[in-house]
């Protein structure tokens, strides 16, 4: 069962944004500016060419006539050139906003818990990252810019028309009541609309990727039509979604279609009236019936991109809850492990959907030692090493390394004292030595290779770019044992206090796994070894077993001990060497 990642509050989204904004607060106060000075030179031509129709009617010279003609082109060229600046500025500082959005994305999601992104979901996370961060960028680079473009040219241009004449500017309230009535309507219902509509998208996604990765199982067990119901069930909903966030949008447009005509209507009327009453000029009139036209295009623009802008901002708040789960799961440790010792003190643990899979559990395991973990499948041996690694927390009770709540340190100091090594790698699509640095950024050619010796990946001698081989995507495909071979290869250059290896060389054939397990015992020497053993031959290499059944700590001691107790470790071992009886 999956869980959503959470959605950041409007109040959160808010703070986030004026916080993005300030980054590149000069930027921005230059691309205002030149915004302010573009709309006030485009406001000059309506009012030049006023001057020029009441020069006409008052019988002016044409010279003179002609002379506000070029101020008026002059006036349209600069406009021009002065949008030509603003659009390019606050392009520019868009895509740095976007990209910082990104950036700051791709950092959040690499320190989420590594349980709460597996209870997300591969959907939810794949939504947010193709969907929601793309949906945000749009929002900052382009669709927040035009909204204030819109906003300042429509406020400069209402400025001209009361400078011109005020009683003709009211004209402009008469598209209020429409707009608001509509607008308000719109506002109450679109953000819970385009949020239900992300919702949708990412349990569809999560239940086509669960189909499609699942596939040979769902055929295996005749699970095709129950697969092809979910997927059916999940896409209709998002179908639902998207035609009410639809009708949302017919519905505003609607009103807002009807609303334009009105403020140049009245214009005119009250304008004609006016001028055949001597209260106002030919050209006044002309004057501030080209600016209700001119108000009403940025005015329209901004009101049909309220859509845009609720879609955005809806997909910023997804974007922030993920922010929001790294906040709530920040570490407050305030000092660092002593060493290796690793203690686990009442620790009983449940997972969200079932009851506990681990009942009081007591154990301290000395620095330098190396404890081997074994027991029938589903015994809880992999949620112990979940455990002391720091990927989920006790439901009750305490792990504890060198002293310290291994739930209580900071991810970055929490993964250079413990490492979990599984059997499930990932080889990222870039070079072996991008690969391998991950876990030591500054180490040195000699000793990537000595690491790779060490696991007895020789293959990595014969690529032909040597460490700068590219890996994975179209480039060299490695198979699974390759992959498992950089993994371990990662943990020697990582060196932490406390190693927990899962299962980690499962992929490698038994000789080389054992040959592997020996390289790495070597090397590992003085470091806490938790191993969960599969392979009872790694029990019996280790300092003491403990032995897991049901949840609960069975047996501990040396191979030896264990083997004369006759419990149940003596049974499994007579079953793994074909001579229980």
């Amino acid at each position: 069962m999956t869980t959503e990642l959470p959605v950041a509050e409007p109040e959160r989204v808010r703070r986030a944004f004026v916080a993005l904004l300030l980054t590149e607060r000069t930027r921005v106060a230059v691309a205002i500016a030149l915004r302010v000075a573009a709309a006030s030179a485009a406001t000059a031509a309506p009012l030049l060419m006023g001057r020029m129709i009441d020069s006409l009617s008052a019988g002016q010279s044409i010279a003179d006539i002609d002379m506000l003609a070029l101020a008026m082109a002059a006036a349209i060229a600069l406009a021009v050139a002065l949008t030509w600046a603003a659009s390019y500025t606050a392009n520019r500082v868009g895509e740095r906003l976007s990209a910082h959005l990104r950036e700051r994305f791709v950092e959040r999601v690499l320190q989420l818990p590594l349980h709460t992104a597996e209870q997300a979901g591969s959907g939810d996370l794949m939504t947010r990252t193709s969907v929601d961060v793309p949906q945000t960028g749009n929002l900052i680079r382009d669709a927040l810019p035009r909204a204030a473009v819109a906003i300042l040219t429509a406020l400069v241009y209402v400025g001209a028309m009361v400078w011109v004449n005020a009683l003709l500017a009211a004209c402009m309230l008469l598209a209020v009541p429409l707009i608001a009535v509509g607008a308000r309507w719109y506002l109450k219902r679109a953000r819970a609309g385009y949020l239900t509509q992300a919702r949708a998208e990412s349990r569809s996604g999560e239940a086509l990727a669960a189909t499609a990765d699942g596939a040979r199982t769902a055929e295996l067990h005749r699970l095709e039509a129950e697969r092809v119901r979910i997927g059916d069930t999940t896409i209709a909903a998002h179908w639902t979604a998207n035609k009410y966030t639809l009708y949302l949008r017919s519905m505003y447009f609607l009103t807002l279609e009807s609303s334009y005509v009105l403020p140049a209507s009245a214009v005119l009327v009250i304008g004609g009236a006016m001028y055949f009453n001597g209260m106002v000029s030919l050209g006044e009139v002309a004057a501030c019936a080209v600016l209700s036209r001119q108000v009403m295009t940025p005015l329209n623009f901004l009101l049909m991109m309220v859509e845009w802008l609720q879609r955005g901002f809806a997909s910023f708040a997804r974007v922030e809850g993920v922010a929001a789960v790294a906040t709530e799961d920040e570490a407050t440790a305030t000092a660092s492990p002593t060493d290796g010792t690793v203690e686990l003190r009442g620790v009983t643990f449940a997972y969200s959907t079932g009851p506990d899979v681990l009942h009081g559990i007591d154990l301290l395991i000395p620095a330098g030692e190396r404890l081997a973990v074994v027991g029938p499948s589903g015994a809880g041996k992999s949620t112990i090493a979940r455990l002391v690694s720091g990927i989920d927390s006790p439901r009750e009770g305490r792990v504890v390394i060198g002293g310290v709540d291994v739930s209580a340190l900071p991810l970055d100091e929490r993964r250079g004292h413990v490492t979990l090594v599984t059997q499930e790698h990932h080889v990222f699509t870039a070079t072996l030595r991008d690969n391998l640095t991950l876990a030591k950024p500054e180490a040195e050619d000699a000793e990537l290779q000595q690491a790779l010796a060490t696991v007895g990946a020789l293959w990595a001698g014969d690529l032909p770019a040597g460490l700068d081989t590219e890996l994975g995507g179209t480039a060299k495909e490695l198979d699974p044992a390759a992959a498992q071979q950089i993994a371990l290869a990662r943990l020697i250059l990582a060196d932490p206090d406390v190693v927990i290896l899962d299962e980690a060389t499962a992929m490698l054939d038994p000789r080389a796994a054992r040959d592997t397990e020996r390289a790495l015992a070597a090397v590992l020497k003085g470091r806490t070894v938790i191993g969960i053993a599969h392979r009872l031959h790694t029990a019996h290499d280790a300092d003491r077993i403990l032995v897991i059944e049901d949840g609960r700590l069975a047996e501990l001691g040396s191979h030896h001990e264990l083997l004369t107790a006759n419990g149940p470790y003596a049974r499994l071992w007579r079953t793994w060497h074909g001579t229980a009886g």
